[in-house]
């Protein structure tokens, strides 16, 4: 069984799903080149693709899945572990949203349940669920609301009472879609969208929707650029001018942002709390030729040895605002999440406040779409704090785009919002960003 063509990548589908969802594994760690899924690293690339589709399809389309199997099981299936679901699921993703035949996506499900000790008893019923639904298809998906079904309702529920029941299902919406591949280029945005075949979005970022290896493009090796969403990147830019200033970017990893300040002619502090990531950022900079201090520490216990001209303040989030990117977020996120990160923005936030220059800035971003990691931490430090003051974001600091800047002058970017002033290039990352000055 395990030579036949596809089992094996079906398999570790199947693995990594179960893993995501009922053990609540970040996908990322799952895929990993170096400590992922032990089966996954041992398959060949073309397979490790298949896998990513596989699994991108069935986390972006998880609560249709599941009304799906609702419909055509008589009654629940009741094996506990979820592992006849997770197989469901798999084939199911491919006969409705990859371009993989009902055939080859049947057999390979009937296979795998075959030679599984806790699937072998359903066997019968994942041929016969499976070979409905390639039959029914049309009768029962017609009325599907992805847009709700695919939302966790604690998320949807956030979303609506924060931006209205027609933009939060716009923002569900956008989540059915991969994400584009943005670049932050060092200088000359529109000359390097010409030369990738891109175009600028955002504030200045470039934007490729073509697929393939990254670092095969141009300009990888050289380091003229860096993978960087258009929102994540306009955070570091509402510092201004950084030449020859001390700039601090905590929460530093995967590096982004740090290389952005360091392009900009900053003396750069980096610290992050993980050791490996942080690897990543030294690499990354290696690449494109940028220094910067770069130091693992808890910034609950790290002390700076003098004031910083400018701080950016990254703070760990529930990254509701990176769905795009990563769909196992709402699978893995829960509401009480937000409550306990926000505790640790508020502490991480008045804490390394502390370390500005009197008449410094400090830009406080999380990838977040919740209003408590972003405009509520804002309002209640500014209450308690008088020492600081908001500077409002202006839309020409950001691209032009009047929508992703709020009455109150934060940066709020949503994945349904236009990325050009023209509104032909649409998604961004889910941002918030409040600009404060040390008075």
């Amino acid at each position: 069984m395990k030579d036949k063509p596809g089992f094996l990548a079906r398999k570790v589908a199947a693995d990594i799903l179960g893993n995501v969802v009922h053990k609540r594994r970040p996908l990322d760690g799952e895929l990993d080149a170096n400590s992922g899924h032990s089966g996954f690293r041992e398959l060949a690339a073309n397979d490790k693709g298949l896998v990513r589709a596989i699994l991108g399809a069935c986390l972006r389309h998880r609560g249709e899945l599941n009304e799906l199997l609702d419909r055509l099981l008589d009654r629940r299936i009741p094996e506990k572990t979820g592992r006849v679901t997770d197989i469901l699921h798999v084939a199911m993703a491919q006969m409705l949203y990859l371009d993989i035949p009902d055939r080859a996506a049947v057999s390979l499900a009937v296979d795998h349940a075959s030679v599984d000790r806790r699937a072998v008893p359903y066997k019968g019923l994942v041929n016969g669920v499976l070979r409905r639904l390639g039959r029914e298809r049309e009768d029962v998906t017609g009325d599907l609301d992805g847009n709700r079904l695919n939302t966790p309702g604690w998320l949807l529920d956030s979303w609506t009472a924060a931006y209205g029941e027609d933009v939060a299902l716009a923002i569900a919406g956008a989540h059915q879609n991969e994400a584009a591949l943005d670049l932050t280029v060092k200088d000359d945005p529109a000359g390097w969208a010409e030369r990738l075949g891109g175009v600028v979005v955002g504030a200045g970022s470039v934007r490729l929707h073509r697929k393939g290896a990254v670092d095969a493009l141009e300009g990888f090796a050289q380091g003229n650029w860096w993978v960087q969403d258009a929102a994540a990147s306009m955070p570091a830019r509402l510092l201004g001018d950084l030449s020859g200033k001390r700039a601090a970017d905590l929460c530093a990893a995967p590096g982004g942002k740090t290389a952005q300040l360091a392009a900009a002619g900053a003396k750069v502090t980096a610290v992050d709390i993980s050791q490996s990531r942080l690897k990543r950022v030294t690499e990354n900079l290696a690449r494109l030729g940028l220094e910067a201090e770069v130091i693992a520490s808890d910034l609950r216990e790290w002390e700076p040895s003098a004031p910083f001209d400018a701080i950016l303040l990254d703070a760990p989030c529930s990254a509701t605002g990176t769905i795009r990117r990563h769909p196992d977020v709402p699978w893995i996120k829960q509401a009480y999440d937000v409550g306990v990160l926000s505790e640790v923005q508020s502490v991480l936030l008045r804490r390394v406040a502390g370390w500005l220059q009197p008449g410094g800035t400090l830009v406080y971003c999380t990838c977040s779409m919740e209003r408590a990691e972003g405009e509520d931490q804002i309002a209640s430090f500014l209450t308690d704090q008088p020492g600081f003051e908001l500077v409002p974001v202006l839309p020409e600091e950001v691209g032009g785009l009047e929508a992703v800047v709020t009455p109150e002058g934060y940066l709020r970017t949503l994945p349904c919002h236009a990325a050009t002033i023209d509104g032909v290039e649409t998604g961004l990352d889910g941002f918030f960003a409040a600009r404060i000055r040390r008075l």
